[in-house]
């Protein structure tokens, strides 16, 4: 900016101060790109380095802003207005994919930013990158998990045990091969997980890669209850190769989720538990893990979380656990320290909802 004098440059300095001491100044607007969030937002994406699923699942999301008029408008003309029209139109029953579509759009905004297409985000609702759980995960029971691994087909039995005791996402237990399985050591080695993604044809295809994150990539200790089971699914249901899946569909190959459920949803429904989704016997296992004494570290380490806070959610609380603790207070109070014996095991009878 130059001004033809030097009385023009201090008035105009007086004028920039002025608005600045009554809160009235705002940054000047950059050039006015006609560029539009339908098409910002895929070169977004294109300039990513993401993994596929994760890759797959942006652009699905994208759907929910490039196909609505939020997306037909040059990109300084959104508005908070119009971002909160926009949010209004999502299913509130579906609170988790609104707040990933609602993060997902702010992140592209704020490059838009960086970038100096706009000014300043628009994309402002408090709490609505984050998601509100509307129904509490209640965990199985011991005596569920076993009912659920009875009524499955003999082939899928070991893994639900695995998928509970282990608590392995589903991605990681599909991709596990017998050489990932050490027996003898007692360990399951967790190095990758396949997930599905849709090809040009709109086809589902699995595509291999490295756990969610760098704390993905561990060792599992199993559960020596379970060693014989997983012994005898290795000698009748995996191929003789050390690269051989462990739990395979029935063609040998990588199970798919839609699969699974085709036996597990008769399965949870035989053990009185028509609510239980698969990953909740993860939710389950870690649930488990922390009745048994797991501390937080140990439950992340043993989650393949990088942080705190996603693994106490795991800490549900089960039927008479808050009197129990309260009478344990108690005998501390007393000056009576409990023994390990003392320790309270997993609960049998049905957790409350938390």
């Amino acid at each position: 900016m130059t001004f033809s004098t030097k009385g023009d440059a201090q008035a105009w300095l007086a004028t920039q101060s002025a608005a600045v001491t009554e809160h009235r100044w705002r940054p000047d607007p950059v050039e006015q790109t006609q560029e539009t969030l339908a098409t910002y937002a895929p070169q977004w994406l294109a300039m990513r380095d993401l993994k596929p699923h994760t890759r797959s699942e942006y652009r699905r999301n994208m759907k929910s802003f490039t196909v609505h008029p939020i997306g037909s408008v040059p990109l300084p003309s959104i508005t908070r207005r119009s971002v909160r029209e926009w949010y209004a139109s999502l299913d509130p029953s579906k609170p988790t994919a609104r707040a990933h579509r609602y993060a997902l759009l702010s992140t592209i905004l704020t490059t838009a930013v960086e970038d100096e297409l706009i000014t300043v985000n628009p994309a402002r609702l408090r709490g609505a990158g984050r998601a509100k759980a509307t129904v509490a995960i209640r965990p199985a029971t011991v005596d569920e998990l076993q009912r659920i691994a009875d009524a499955m087909p003999a082939r899928y039995r070991a893994m639900v045990h695995v998928a509970a005791w282990c608590a392995l996402r589903f991605g990681e237990l599909t991709e596990l091969r017998r050489e990932d399985v050490d027996l003898a050591q007692g360990v399951i080695r967790v190095r990758r997980a396949v997930g599905w993604v849709k090809d040009g044809s709109g086809i589902a295809v699995p595509v291999v890669g490295t756990p969610k994150s760098v704390a993905g990539i561990r060792d599992v200790t199993i559960p020596p209850h379970i060693i014989p089971i997983l012994h005898e699914h290795l000698t009748l249901h995996t191929g003789a190769g050390r690269r051989a899946l462990v739990f395979p569909n029935s063609q040998g190959e990588h199970m798919h989720h839609g699969s699974l459920y085709k036996v597990f949803k008769p399965a949870r429904a035989a053990a009185g538990r028509p609510d239980l989704r698969w990953h909740d016997l993860r939710h389950t296992g870690a649930t488990l893990a922390a009745q048994a004494g797991a501390t937080t570290k140990e439950l992340m380490d043993r989650l393949g979380h990088t942080t705190a806070g996603v693994a106490m959610r795991y800490q549900h609380v089960a039927d008479g656990r808050s009197a129990e603790i309260a009478q344990r207070l108690s005998q501390l109070a007393l000056g009576h320290q409990p023994s390990r014996g003392d320790r309270p095991q997993p609960v049998r009878d049905e957790p409350t909802e938390s």
